[in-house]
């Protein structure tokens, strides 16, 4: 972790606390017991994801709310979905349709409800389909999909998900298996939101068996680290598993993203905004 993370946590707690509803007379503790939990964090032995799952769940439980991002993940599918036929229409106009699904995979990433994160999935779409990526490793994307025999796609946020679904009946692999959160955290994708908009038409469903809002894999389920493990090709979508994955060396490991924090970015070699298709192993 940065030093910025830990200000960002901070600056994020009234939202959250809005979200979560906690009452006002509960706010003053709750919020110096929080700040003094974040300033003894080591921020050389922490993941940024979980420090948001850990204080998530501190906020839980003086809250009746399971949920609080529920609507939102409800409405952004629904958006998305009510234009899937559009998409898949851009698609069978464009030139290399395996470009433009992953470039629309990507833009899907903008879909985000963090603390400090705005979005205009439109604007992004248009920018996404004309703008080079940052990083670019989608050549070598293409040939590990096109020979691997097992695909792990690691799902991120709702509404997202949705063009991930294009983005594999695009590829039209014949065995993806498609890992999302265990529990609600965040906007983040779980089996409920994965099964409404459809991913199990174009990939089998599991649950990461945790509820960070990342891939942490000293947290996941062992179910879900034997599939990790064996898999040919492990792609990671949005900025949440790259956190949690930033400092795996694996070839297998590609990660889509758009940088929304730019401490992230001066680890990729990106700006703000910009898209990024990244392969983990060394250069």
């Amino acid at each position: 972790m940065n030093y910025e993370c830990l200000i960002c946590q901070v600056k994020a707690l009234p939202k959250r606390m809005d979200k979560f509803e906690i009452a006002e007379e509960k706010r003053n503790v709750l919020v110096s017991q929080m700040v003094k939990n974040i300033a003894n964090i080591d921020l050389n032995n922490s993941y940024s994801p979980e420090i948001t799952r850990n204080l998530l769940a501190g906020l839980k439980l003086h809250s009746a709310i399971d949920d609080p991002y529920e609507q939102e993940k409800q409405q952004s599918d629904k958006e998305l979905l009510a234009r899937y036929d559009e998409f898949k229409q851009r698609l069978e106009n464009s030139a290399d349709r395996f470009d433009t699904a992953l470039r629309l995979a990507i833009a899907g990433n903008i879909i985000d409800f963090g603390p400090t994160h705005k979005f205009d999935v439109e604007e992004t779409i248009d920018r996404v389909l004309t703008s080079d990526f940052a990083v670019d490793d989608s050549a070598e994307l293409k040939a590990e999909i096109e020979k691997a025999k097992t695909i792990l796609y690691l799902g991120d946020n709702c509404g997202e998900i949705v063009l991930d679904k294009l983005f594999l009946e695009t590829i039209n692999h014949p065995n993806v298996i498609f890992a999302v959160r265990d529990k609600p955290i965040l906007n983040d994708a779980t089996i409920k939101e994965a099964i409404e908009v459809g991913i199990p038409e174009v990939a089998k469903l599991i649950s990461n068996g945790d509820d960070a809002p990342s891939t942490l894999l000293h947290r996941v389920s062992k179910e879900f680290l034997d599939i990790y493990k064996s898999a040919d090709l492990i792609i990671a979508k949005g900025m949440g598993n790259f956190e949690g994955l930033m400092y795996e060396t694996d070839p297998r490991l590609f990660n889509l993203l758009m940088i929304k924090c730019q401490v992230i970015g001066d680890m990729l070699g990106a700006n703000k905004g910009e898209f990024v298709v990244k392969r983990y192993a060394p250069k």
